[in-house]
């Protein structure tokens, strides 16, 4: 193994690449060369380092430095003075940069790394790294000590059920596939990740991608797989390529390939992406999609653990499922089962976005409140307004309001709650959102995303769609309502996948909790939460207006009208409601009414 006596991380985040990243690391490489430190400084790659807003950056360890704002012509000066003669370039340094990951914080005290536990502390490329940090220990000790059965028996001891939504018993999953006789048997890794604003699984595999892969030949062996799959969407390019240099890396290391660890089992891995569709997210779609077929749902039975891949016998879970089986092998059961509840045991990652104080990548012990995850590891809701609701679970999740922010996050209590724990995307709502829009939103994305194989999610979720927009654009009718709500029942009961099946809840959810604003919408031709554009109006205050002529002089469709230094006046047949009046006013002359 080769010391170095610094490591330099250059951040190779899409939006750093943008400004640079490449010929910054090209620059420093032949900087290191020309002055001769390149045997003792090693230059490596790393997903993200701060908000990316100062790139491309430098993160210099041991001396934990960041620099940032740098362009080629500033690696010299850097390489002089930081590496030879010992001194930081003051001029280029960031403050701070522990909080700087706007991605992956520090954690709060509330928050417990398990699957998270490598990322940003490794580089994700070197295998030593990992090594370092008891990788491949626990399938060292599952080929030299344990039986499948005991790997199986371990794994279900624990608790640990999938992570990727449905909350399956990831142990009673492989018992099955490892049941049935016929093979060869395979193993597939979920890392489809399609639920808008959803990251949990990109920044595992961007930053810990041997945790995934040791699980996954753990599980393997478990079942008796010979050949694997990780299924990664294109829209993850960086993940897809360290995923393929840690593979190879394994292989190089003999971890996969023939006779493992000397043994009678052989295991390899292959990286298939896909094109991006939503539906693959579910396991049949998933499938076919692996096959080289369209990603379409089929009816089941039989289920994968009976005809999957190539029509054998097939196991799938999503990433952060197999990142917590090394450490439930290395800890032992009762550790992972010590964290979160009687039903849901470990820890979750969740992709924090919406109204908060600090978005990003979270992960609790399951079990933790939904108000502990808003307030205190979220920090609030931004801008101090008030909380309205929080949509778990993704597109298919449902909203919930105020009154279950004491309710745990676990499978059962989300359930019962109308609501799922899905992959782990929480989106917060304020005050001020309308949420006959968000439905509206949620809608168009799972409808797009239909593939169209059965006519209750193809048709459905269109049907669903086309009376949220006209109840959106004000053309609600007496009877919407009604519609909606047995149109929901209708797609949830009939539909073919998870997909069509959970489509409806974000109706369903804020029918049963918003029923309210949809009656305003509908019978009051208003949007409480003045939203919706085609139920607004733009007003200028008499007793504010100055008459500076801002507001006029900047209206795009000419809609206001007035003399200067006299009350101005907004017609609303002309207006289109931009809100471009209401940011120039210096006066707060402008109200929605």
């Amino acid at each position: 193994m080769k010391y170095y006596r610094t490591h330099v991380l250059v951040c190779t985040d899409p939006e750093c690449r943008a400004k640079g990243a490449y010929e910054i690391m090209d620059a420093l490489q032949d900087e290191l060369v020309a002055q001769g430190l390149i045997d003792e400084i090693q230059v490596l790659e790393t997903p993200r380092i701060g908000d990316c807003d100062q790139g491309p950056e430098l993160l210099v360890y041991p001396d934990a430095v960041h620099y940032a704002n740098l362009t080629p012509d500033d690696i010299p000066y850097i390489v002089e003075e930081h590496f030879l003669k010992g001194r930081i370039a003051q001029k280029f340094v960031v403050q701070e940069t522990a909080a700087a990951d706007e991605e992956l914080r520090a954690p709060t005290p509330k928050e417990v790394r398990v699957v998270l536990r490598n990322c940003g502390k490794i580089d994700p490329e070197n295998i030593e790294d990992y090594i370092a940090e008891d990788g491949y220990m626990a399938l060292a000790k599952v080929m030299t000590e344990m039986t499948p059965e005991q790997v199986i028996d371990e794994v279900g001891r624990s608790g640990l059920r999938g992570r990727g939504g449905a909350g399956f018993p990831a142990a009673k999953k492989w018992q099955l596939c490892r049941q049935v006789a016929d093979n060869p048997k395979y193993i597939i890794c979920n890392a489809d990740e399609g639920d808008p604003g959803a990251f949990m699984n990109r920044r595992v595999l961007e930053g810990d991608p041997h945790s995934v892969i040791e699980g996954m030949i753990i599980a393997a062996y478990a079942i008796g797989a010979s050949q694997g799959y990780i299924y990664c969407r294109a829209e993850y390019p960086i993940a897809v390529r360290t995923l393929r240099i840690a593979i190879q890396q394994a292989r190089e290391m003999g971890f996969l390939g023939k006779n493992i660890f000397e043994s009678d089992f052989s295991f390899d891995l292959e990286v298939r992406v896909g094109a991006g569709a939503f539906v693959c997210g579910e396991e049949t779609a998933l499938i076919a999609s692996i096959e080289g077929r369209r990603g379409e749902p089929r009816p089941r039975p039989p289920f994968p653990a009976q005809k999957g891949v190539w029509g054998k016998p097939t196991s799938n879970n999503n990433v952060e499922t197999y990142a917590n089986v090394p450490q439930i092998i290395l800890k032992g059961a009762s550790w992972f089962a010590s964290m979160g509840t009687e039903k849901s045991k470990g820890t979750k990652t969740f992709a924090l976005a919406g109204d908060l104080k600090h978005t990003g990548l979270i992960e609790v012990p399951l079990g933790i409140t939904l108000r502990e995850i808003v307030y205190e590891v979220g920090g609030g809701i931004k801008d101090d307004k008030g909380f309205k609701a929080i949509q778990t679970g993704g597109p298919m999740g449902g909203c919930l309001p105020a009154e279950y922010l004491d309710m745990p996050v676990d499978y059962e209590s989300l359930a019962a709650a109308g609501s799922m724990m899905g992959s782990g995307g929480m989106v917060v709502m304020d005050e001020e959102t309308c949420m006959v829009d968000i439905a509206r939103f949620f809608m168009e994305f799972t409808q797009d995303e239909s593939c169209g194989k059965c006519t209750p999610c193809r048709v459905g979720t269109r049907r669903l769609l086309e009376i949220l927009e006209r109840i959106c654009n004000g053309e609600g009718q007496d009877g919407d309502i009604e519609l909606l709500e047995k149109l929901s029942q209708e797609i949830r009961t009939n539909s073919l996948c998870g997909l069509g099946q959970g489509a409806p809840n974000p109706v369903i959810s804020t029918l049963k909790h918003f029923r309210h604003e949809y009656e305003a919408h509908i019978y009051e031709h208003r949007c409480p939460a003045k939203v919706c554009k085609a139920l607004i109006r733009y007003e200028i205050l008499p007793e504010f207006c100055t008459g500076c002529t801002v507001c006029a002089r900047n209206c795009p469709v000419n809609a206001i009208s007035g003399e200067r230094r006299q009350t101005h006046h907004i017609d609303p047949d002309v207006c289109v409601r931009c809100g471009i009046c209401m940011q120039v006013c210096n006066f707060n002359a402008i109200v929605i009414r």
